[in-house]
Protein backbone atom coordinates (compact mmCIF):
# COMPACT_ATOMS: atom_id res chain seq x y z
CA UNK A 1 0.00 0.00 0.00
CA UNK A 2 1.55 3.32 -1.03
CA UNK A 3 1.04 5.99 1.85
CA UNK A 4 0.51 9.21 -0.55
CA UNK A 5 -2.78 7.58 -1.98
CA UNK A 6 -4.05 7.75 1.62
CA UNK A 7 -4.22 11.64 1.47
CA UNK A 8 -7.21 13.79 0.58
CA UNK A 9 -9.91 11.21 1.85
CA UNK A 10 -12.56 12.25 4.56
CA UNK A 11 -10.61 11.11 7.56
CA UNK A 12 -7.23 12.22 8.51
CA UNK A 13 -3.69 10.17 8.20
CA UNK A 14 -2.39 8.94 11.67
CA UNK A 15 0.54 7.34 11.81
CA UNK A 16 3.61 6.56 14.63
CA UNK A 17 7.03 6.41 14.44
CA UNK A 18 9.63 3.84 16.26
CA UNK A 19 13.01 3.52 16.86
CA UNK A 20 15.21 0.47 16.49
CA UNK A 21 15.67 -1.05 20.04
CA UNK A 22 19.59 -2.38 21.67
CA UNK A 23 17.85 -4.92 23.67
CA UNK A 24 15.87 -8.06 24.03
CA UNK A 25 13.90 -6.18 26.51
CA UNK A 26 13.60 -3.34 24.13
CA UNK A 27 12.52 -4.89 21.49
CA UNK A 28 9.84 -6.84 23.87
CA UNK A 29 8.34 -3.45 24.30
CA UNK A 30 8.89 -2.39 20.85
CA UNK A 31 6.48 -5.06 19.79
CA UNK A 32 4.32 -4.60 23.06
CA UNK A 33 3.69 -1.02 21.54
CA UNK A 34 3.11 -1.74 18.41
CA UNK A 35 0.11 -4.12 19.00
CA UNK A 36 -1.41 -1.82 21.53
CA UNK A 37 -1.36 0.83 19.44
CA UNK A 38 -2.80 -1.38 16.37
CA UNK A 39 -5.77 -1.10 17.84
CA UNK A 40 -6.22 2.59 17.19
CA UNK A 41 -5.98 1.70 13.55
CA UNK A 42 -3.36 4.00 12.17
CA UNK A 43 -2.61 4.38 8.41
CA UNK A 44 0.67 3.26 8.84
CA UNK A 45 3.90 2.86 11.37
CA UNK A 46 7.24 4.50 10.54
CA UNK A 47 10.86 2.96 11.43
CA UNK A 48 13.50 5.53 12.15
CA UNK A 49 17.32 4.09 10.73
CA UNK A 50 19.37 4.54 13.37
CA UNK A 51 22.49 7.28 14.42
CA UNK A 52 24.52 7.27 11.29
CA UNK A 53 22.38 4.16 9.66
CA UNK A 54 23.99 2.19 12.42
CA UNK A 55 20.83 -0.10 12.67
CA UNK A 56 20.16 -0.69 9.22
CA UNK A 57 19.66 -4.57 8.82
CA UNK A 58 17.72 -4.27 12.53
CA UNK A 59 15.42 -1.24 10.89
CA UNK A 60 14.51 -3.34 8.19
CA UNK A 61 13.64 -6.89 10.00
CA UNK A 62 11.31 -4.64 12.25
CA UNK A 63 9.70 -3.01 9.28
CA UNK A 64 8.98 -6.66 7.98
CA UNK A 65 7.57 -7.92 11.23
CA UNK A 66 5.53 -4.81 11.79
CA UNK A 67 4.06 -5.27 7.92
CA UNK A 68 3.68 -9.48 8.17
CA UNK A 69 3.31 -10.59 12.04
CA UNK A 70 1.22 -7.03 12.83
CA UNK A 71 -0.83 -6.38 9.82
CA UNK A 72 -0.03 -2.57 9.68
CA UNK A 73 1.94 -0.53 6.80
CA UNK A 74 5.41 0.36 7.88
CA UNK A 75 8.10 2.72 6.15
CA UNK A 76 11.24 2.42 6.32
CA UNK A 77 13.36 4.99 6.84
CA UNK A 78 16.55 5.61 4.32
CA UNK A 79 19.73 8.58 5.02
CA UNK A 80 22.64 8.68 2.89
CA UNK A 81 25.04 8.41 5.91
CA UNK A 82 27.80 6.24 5.64
CA UNK A 83 27.46 4.91 2.14
CA UNK A 84 28.02 4.44 -0.97
CA UNK A 85 25.61 5.27 -3.90
CA UNK A 86 26.67 1.28 -4.57
CA UNK A 87 25.65 0.61 -1.19
CA UNK A 88 22.57 2.80 -1.20
CA UNK A 89 21.27 1.25 -4.57
CA UNK A 90 22.00 -2.70 -2.43
CA UNK A 91 20.02 -1.46 0.92
CA UNK A 92 16.87 -0.40 -1.47
CA UNK A 93 17.36 -3.65 -3.05
CA UNK A 94 17.14 -5.39 -0.08
CA UNK A 95 13.89 -2.78 0.96
CA UNK A 96 12.15 -3.74 -2.74
CA UNK A 97 12.73 -7.54 -2.06
CA UNK A 98 11.32 -7.71 1.24
CA UNK A 99 8.40 -5.83 0.28
CA UNK A 100 8.84 -2.63 1.36
CA UNK A 101 6.72 -0.11 -0.69
CA UNK A 102 7.38 3.47 1.62
CA UNK A 103 10.58 5.28 2.13
CA UNK A 104 11.57 8.26 4.19
CA UNK A 105 14.71 9.63 2.45
CA UNK A 106 16.76 11.44 4.80
CA UNK A 107 20.78 13.17 4.34
CA UNK A 108 20.67 11.95 8.66
CA UNK A 109 22.80 12.92 11.08
CA UNK A 110 26.05 12.96 11.36
CA UNK A 111 27.64 10.25 12.78
CA UNK A 112 27.65 9.51 16.76
CA UNK A 113 30.54 11.80 17.96
CA UNK A 114 30.80 13.63 14.53
CA UNK A 115 29.30 17.10 15.06
CA UNK A 116 29.59 17.97 11.48
CA UNK A 117 27.97 16.19 8.74
CA UNK A 118 31.04 15.17 6.06
CA UNK A 119 29.34 13.21 3.04
CA UNK A 120 30.64 9.77 2.34
CA UNK A 121 32.98 9.50 -0.65
CA UNK A 122 31.06 7.96 -3.96
CA UNK A 123 28.03 8.84 -1.81
CA UNK A 124 25.62 12.10 -1.46
CA UNK A 125 25.53 14.90 0.15
CA UNK A 126 22.18 15.88 0.55
CA UNK A 127 18.44 14.03 0.78
CA UNK A 128 17.78 15.34 -2.99
CA UNK A 129 20.19 12.92 -4.31
CA UNK A 130 18.88 10.19 -2.88
CA UNK A 131 14.93 11.25 -3.67
CA UNK A 132 15.96 11.32 -7.28
CA UNK A 133 17.76 7.85 -6.92
CA UNK A 134 14.77 6.38 -5.26
CA UNK A 135 12.60 8.11 -7.81
CA UNK A 136 14.44 6.80 -11.04
CA UNK A 137 15.27 3.41 -9.85
CA UNK A 138 12.36 2.10 -7.79
CA UNK A 139 8.62 1.90 -7.28
CA UNK A 140 8.40 3.18 -3.78
CA UNK A 141 6.34 6.05 -2.37
CA UNK A 142 8.87 8.87 -0.81
CA UNK A 143 8.58 10.83 1.86
CA UNK A 144 10.58 13.63 2.95
CA UNK A 145 11.42 15.53 6.09
CA UNK A 146 10.53 19.13 6.66
CA UNK A 147 11.14 21.67 9.35
CA UNK A 148 8.75 24.80 10.60
CA UNK A 149 11.47 26.23 12.53
CA UNK A 150 14.27 25.53 9.75
CA UNK A 151 16.56 22.93 9.49
CA UNK A 152 20.11 23.42 11.70
CA UNK A 153 22.11 23.88 8.66
CA UNK A 154 20.07 25.73 6.59
CA UNK A 155 21.71 29.27 5.89
CA UNK A 156 18.37 31.00 5.98
CA UNK A 157 14.58 29.62 5.87
CA UNK A 158 14.51 30.42 2.55
CA UNK A 159 17.37 28.60 1.55
CA UNK A 160 16.08 26.04 3.48
CA UNK A 161 12.08 26.00 1.44
CA UNK A 162 14.29 25.71 -1.67
CA UNK A 163 15.99 22.95 -0.67
CA UNK A 164 12.63 21.63 0.18
CA UNK A 165 10.78 22.34 -2.90
CA UNK A 166 13.90 20.10 -4.86
CA UNK A 167 13.60 17.53 -2.97
CA UNK A 168 9.32 17.67 -3.58
CA UNK A 169 10.65 18.27 -7.85
CA UNK A 170 12.83 15.06 -7.52
CA UNK A 171 9.90 12.53 -6.39
CA UNK A 172 8.97 13.12 -2.70
CA UNK A 173 5.34 13.10 -2.51
CA UNK A 174 4.33 13.87 0.90
CA UNK A 175 6.11 15.48 3.77
CA UNK A 176 7.15 14.45 7.65
CA UNK A 177 7.50 17.87 9.83
CA UNK A 178 9.98 17.93 12.56
CA UNK A 179 8.78 18.08 15.92
CA UNK A 180 6.90 21.49 17.36
CA UNK A 181 5.10 22.85 19.84
CA UNK A 182 3.76 25.99 18.61
CA UNK A 183 1.14 25.71 15.67
CA UNK A 184 1.51 29.29 14.64
CA UNK A 185 4.90 28.31 13.01
CA UNK A 186 3.21 25.19 11.56
CA UNK A 187 0.73 27.41 9.82
CA UNK A 188 3.17 29.94 8.71
CA UNK A 189 5.61 27.06 7.27
CA UNK A 190 2.71 26.06 5.15
CA UNK A 191 1.38 29.10 3.77
CA UNK A 192 5.32 29.78 3.13
CA UNK A 193 5.94 26.19 1.18
CA UNK A 194 2.17 26.69 -0.77
CA UNK A 195 3.67 30.09 -1.74
CA UNK A 196 6.75 28.89 -3.33
CA UNK A 197 5.03 26.05 -5.22
CA UNK A 198 5.01 23.03 -2.23
CA UNK A 199 1.72 21.30 -3.23
CA UNK A 200 2.41 17.55 -1.30
CA UNK A 201 0.94 17.05 1.82
CA UNK A 202 2.74 18.51 5.29
CA UNK A 203 1.96 16.67 7.84
CA UNK A 204 2.47 17.68 11.28
CA UNK A 205 5.01 16.08 13.40
CA UNK A 206 4.08 15.79 17.20
CA UNK A 207 6.19 14.06 20.04
CA UNK A 208 4.00 14.25 23.52
CA UNK A 209 6.15 15.54 26.11
CA UNK A 210 6.65 12.46 28.69
CA UNK A 211 9.81 13.53 30.90
CA UNK A 212 10.82 17.30 31.07
CA UNK A 213 14.69 16.57 30.98
CA UNK A 214 13.79 14.21 28.03
CA UNK A 215 12.56 16.78 25.98
CA UNK A 216 14.75 19.55 27.24
CA UNK A 217 17.54 17.53 25.25
CA UNK A 218 15.45 16.67 22.40
CA UNK A 219 14.53 20.09 21.51
CA UNK A 220 17.90 21.01 21.78
CA UNK A 221 19.53 18.21 19.47
CA UNK A 222 16.86 19.09 17.07
CA UNK A 223 16.59 23.09 17.24
CA UNK A 224 12.75 22.87 18.00
CA UNK A 225 11.57 25.18 20.47
CA UNK A 226 9.53 25.38 23.67
CA UNK A 227 6.96 27.94 24.30
CA UNK A 228 7.93 30.00 27.39
CA UNK A 229 4.13 29.51 28.82
CA UNK A 230 4.86 25.61 28.55
CA UNK A 231 8.16 25.38 30.07
CA UNK A 232 7.16 26.99 32.71
CA UNK A 233 4.05 24.39 33.71
CA UNK A 234 6.63 22.08 33.03
CA UNK A 235 8.95 22.96 35.24
CA UNK A 236 6.70 23.75 38.41
CA UNK A 237 5.82 20.12 38.02
CA UNK A 238 9.01 19.13 37.71
CA UNK A 239 8.93 17.05 41.29
CA UNK A 240 6.00 14.92 39.63
CA UNK A 241 6.59 13.25 37.24
CA UNK A 242 3.12 11.80 36.57
CA UNK A 243 2.00 15.48 36.61
CA UNK A 244 4.71 16.16 33.87
CA UNK A 245 2.96 13.93 31.79
CA UNK A 246 -0.61 14.36 32.34
CA UNK A 247 0.76 17.60 31.75
CA UNK A 248 2.09 16.70 28.39
CA UNK A 249 -0.64 14.24 27.13
CA UNK A 250 -3.02 16.85 27.57
CA UNK A 251 -0.93 19.86 25.61
CA UNK A 252 -0.66 17.75 22.71
CA UNK A 253 -4.04 16.33 22.28
CA UNK A 254 -5.51 20.25 22.30
CA UNK A 255 -2.20 21.01 19.80
CA UNK A 256 -3.28 17.90 17.86
CA UNK A 257 -6.61 18.88 17.73
CA UNK A 258 -6.12 22.58 16.55
CA UNK A 259 -3.78 21.07 13.62
CA UNK A 260 -6.99 18.74 12.14
CA UNK A 261 -9.26 21.64 12.65
CA UNK A 262 -6.63 24.44 10.51
CA UNK A 263 -6.89 21.29 7.77
CA UNK A 264 -3.62 19.08 8.58
CA UNK A 265 -3.32 16.09 6.70
CA UNK A 266 -2.48 13.78 9.62
CA UNK A 267 -0.22 13.80 12.60
CA UNK A 268 2.88 11.47 12.64
CA UNK A 269 3.41 10.61 16.59
CA UNK A 270 6.86 9.78 17.84
CA UNK A 271 6.11 7.84 20.23
CA UNK A 272 9.63 6.42 21.57
CA UNK A 273 8.68 3.25 21.49
CA UNK A 274 5.89 3.73 23.82
CA UNK A 275 1.66 3.93 23.92
CA UNK A 276 -0.01 5.05 26.47
CA UNK A 277 0.38 8.75 25.87
CA UNK A 278 -0.16 8.28 21.97
CA UNK A 279 -2.99 6.10 22.76
CA UNK A 280 -4.55 8.23 24.77
CA UNK A 281 -4.42 11.29 22.45
CA UNK A 282 -5.38 9.80 19.61
CA UNK A 283 -8.24 8.09 21.11
CA UNK A 284 -9.72 11.47 22.59
CA UNK A 285 -8.98 13.05 18.78
CA UNK A 286 -10.90 10.23 17.58
CA UNK A 287 -13.88 11.09 20.14
CA UNK A 288 -13.20 14.92 18.69
CA UNK A 289 -13.54 14.54 15.34
CA UNK A 290 -11.92 18.21 15.35
CA UNK A 291 -11.30 17.86 11.62
CA UNK A 292 -15.40 17.77 11.21
CA UNK A 293 -15.50 20.92 12.99
CA UNK A 294 -12.52 22.36 10.80
CA UNK A 295 -14.57 21.32 7.55
CA UNK A 296 -18.03 22.98 9.48
CA UNK A 297 -16.37 26.42 10.03
CA UNK A 298 -14.54 26.45 6.28
CA UNK A 299 -18.19 26.10 4.27
CA UNK A 300 -19.87 28.77 7.13
CA UNK A 301 -17.08 30.97 6.01
CA UNK A 302 -17.33 30.23 1.96
CA UNK A 303 -21.07 30.49 2.67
Amino acid sequence: MRIDDLFGGEEPVFSFEFFPPKTPEGEANLFRAVEELRSLDPAYVSVTYGAGGSTRDTSLEIVRRIREEHGLEAMAHFTCVGATVDELRAQLDRFRDAGVENVLALRGDPPAGQRDWTPTEGGFAHARELVELIAAEYPFAIAAACFPETHLDATSPEDDLRHLRDKVDAGASFLITQLFFDNARYADFVARARDIGIDVPIVPGIMPITDLNQIKRITELCGATLPDVLVAQLEARAGDPKAVEDLGVAYATLQCAELLAMGAPGIHFYTLNRSPATRAILSALKLMRPWERGRSLAAARAA
